[in-house]
């Protein structure tokens, strides 16, 4: 069936979410030859994936994820990646910065498909365990406020996926279908898109996935996140509610920034960007950028009542060494060791 649904596919038929769900539920059960899962993402990429078909595949997604719940409510700043900017790990970043202010963060990533660093290459780089199971990840919640779930420990399933998207080495679905699947059931987010009409997919899917609250970003300038260099077209999902709005660093009373001094050229020099932000020596774009997704995420979460107050709390959480201090208690992590 997953062959004559390919077929289908070439000549224009859009899936419902029922035969999204059957068809990435054969994926995940290793049913589908690779080749053929080539096809798949490249038909996808080709001509755009539906809500419904982004719906069904995250359902089937989650159905075959490794899960667990946490006795709070916790956040996920997962990204699509696939922006090809190579900047340095800002929602990473981001997170450390939310979890040292009291945010529980259950980030889910992995290593690099199509960007220079991924997020589990960099909190390598740093020093931070990436590996972990259920128990262990609510145990760092309860310590640290943070855990990382590196997704291909908790997506097992998609070890039958992970040679085709790498042998593409272009975005694929699964840049959407990881932020829509938190093992932690993570039921706020902010979350950077490589485009806006994805995002606006990816609200919608949220919305009828039930998610709580959630703020989809898309910098004008092709950021996957809140630009500091300019406008960034915003969804904020609340329950089925979807509201589309935009922002740019005035509005908060920011200053625009430099693209350059984002860039990095791969996990080492993300990590050593990020490490000099939280010592207060990083260049002022990259500090602002840190202090604009973080005051989103506290908003988001909803630890303050506008974005601009949430920027003045994660500048003051890098001033003060707060996030620094965050760092290194996320490195001192039993059976951590950082690498040179």
């Amino acid at each position: 069936m997953f062959k004559s649904k390919l077929s289908e596919l070439l000549d224009g038929h859009k899936l419902t979410e029922d035969e999204a769900m059957y068809m990435m539920d054969q994926i995940m059960s290793g049913e589908v030859l690779p080749t053929q899962i080539a096809s798949f993402l490249s038909i996808l990429r080709f001509r755009g994936e539906t809500i419904e078909e982004v719906t069904g595949f995250a359902r089937a997604m989650r159905a075959h994820a490794k899960t667990f719940s946490y006795h709070d409510e916790v956040m996920d700043t997962c990204g699509t990646g696939g922006d090809n900017a190579s900047t340095f790990n800002i929602s990473t970043a981001v997170a450390i910065v939310l979890s040292s202010l009291g945010v529980n963060i259950a980030k889910h990533g992995n290593r690099s498909f199509s960007s220079k660093s991924g997020s589990a290459d960099v909190l390598e780089t740093l020093g931070i365990s990436i590996q972990s199971t259920p128990e262990e990840a609510v145990q760092a919640l309860d310590d640290k406020n943070m855990c990382f779930l590196f997704a291909p420990l908790f997506h097992a399933s998609m070890k039958h996926a992970a040679g085709p998207r790498k042998e593409l080495g272009f975005r694929t679905v699964f840049n959407i279908l990881g932020p829509l699947a938190n093992p932690a059931n993570s039921s706020r987010q902010l979350l950077g898109v490589f485009n806006y009409e994805s995002a606006l997919k990816m609200a919608h899917a949220l919305s009828r996935l039930g998610t709580k609250r959630a703020l989809l970003v898309n910098g004008e300038d092709g950021l996957d996140e809140i630009s500091i260099c300019g406008r960034t077209n915003m969804v904020l999902v609340e329950g089925d509610k979807v509201k589309e709005f935009k922002l740019q660093p005035e509005d908060v009373g920011l200053e625009r920034g430099s693209f350059n001094d984002l860039k990095v050229s791969n996990s080492q020099e993300s990590a050593a960007l990020i490490e000099a932000i939280f010592k207060g020596e990083g260049n002022q774009s990259a500090t602002d950028i840190v202090c604009l997704n973080a005051g989103a995420g506290l908003f988001t979460y909803g630890k303050v009542s506008t974005i601009e107050e949430g920027v003045h709390q994660a500048r003051k959480a890098i001033n003060q060494g707060t996030a620094l201090e965050q760092l290194e208690k996320l490195r001192s992590h039993v059976g951590v060791e950082r690498l040179a």
